[in-house]
């Protein structure tokens, strides 16, 4: 409709062209469920991921959450027999840890949007046997996980990767039990002390994400001093707001 209205251009008075198109611009974001983009392109990197060379920047010695990954999953309290949703499961670095944690009664959700990371990890699942681990690719917009199902979801350095925060949340939201858990890691955005790819790379610091999530329907219930570069926060889910 776009190139249309450009090639008509010159037969519409400003204001007329310019009704038309607030009009194109709404029924857009009405086909996309009315939230924007906040990082367009940001996951185009993980379209086709060659998995060793992924594997190699997330499990490295050197990258706190990788060095203090067994900390990190104890912080979270699972234990065994519950239902643990790894959103932004990557190469299954804690995809791996939780499946053990949870036991065999449990139920760990490997989630991702790409096809590549899920593929990956659900064909090492079958290779070692772990019965408990299910891989989800999900889109941007939902978690695609059952409603009601998961007692904590974890996102271990991914929440800058939500291109749709609103959407995502809510979609976590209803995955979770009533008194399930969110848990976020992702990295401090501080000036002066944060890195320059941090810096330029994460699109909001820990007190926005805060704010966003809290008005997604969740409440901070703590947060941990584990970490140096980066800060991890509980939230638990909320009675809906009338």
């Amino acid at each position: 409709m776009v190139p249309v209205l450009l090639m008509c251009a010159r037969q519409f008075t400003p204001l007329i062209l310019g009704v038309l198109l607030c009009q194109w611009t709404w029924a857009e974001s009405q086909a996309t469920g009315g939230e924007s983009s906040v990082r367009p392109g940001i996951n185009r990197a993980y379209a086709n991921p060659q998995i060793e060379i992924w594997k190699q920047r997330f499990e490295r010695p050197g990258r706190e959450v990788y060095d203090r990954r067994f900390d990190i999953v104890d912080a979270t309290g699972v234990q065994p027999g519950m239902t643990v949703a790894d959103i932004g499961a990557g190469t299954g670095l804690f995809t791996w840890l939780f499946s053990d944690r949870v036991g065999p009664i449990g139920t760990v959700y490997a989630v991702d949007i790409s096809e590549g990371f899920i593929e990956n990890i659900d064909r090492k699942a079958r290779a070692m046997g772990r019965d408990n681990v299910i891989a989800v690719k999900n889109s941007p917009r939902d978690a695609a996980l059952p409603k009601g199902s998961v007692d904590i979801a974890f996102v271990c350095d991914t929440y800058h990767h939500f291109e749709y925060p609103i959407s995502m949340l809510a979609s976590v939201r209803d995955a979770l039990r009533d008194g399930g858990e969110l848990v976020i890691v992702d990295f401090r955005k501080i000036p002066g002390l944060s890195s320059p790819w941090v810096m330029g790379h994460v699109r909001a610091n820990r007190d926005a994400v805060v704010a966003e999530i809290e008005n997604a329907g969740f409440g901070l219930r703590g947060e941990s001093d584990l970490l140096r570069t980066n800060y991890m926060l509980r939230f638990v889910k909320v009675e809906a707001r009338h």
